[in-house]
């Protein structure tokens, strides 16, 4: 009986870890997209005519 509560706690516990540990890296995936689309929206503001040729009729 005490096996078996033992590895259920220990099931338990690397689940929650689990868990943790997919929540941060889609919170730093998050991070790094949203970044990256802020610098690239940044660019184009600064450089809109590099960025965003026009053609000339």
């Amino acid at each position: 009986m005490k096996l078996t509560t033992v590895c259920l706690l220990l099931i338990t516990c690397l689940s929650l870890q689990g868990c943790a540990v997919v929540a941060v890296a889609d919170a730093v995936a998050s991070t790094v997209i949203y970044t990256g689309k802020t610098v690239i929206n940044v660019v184009d503001a600064v450089t809109p005519d590099i960025v965003n040729k026009k053609k000339k009729d």
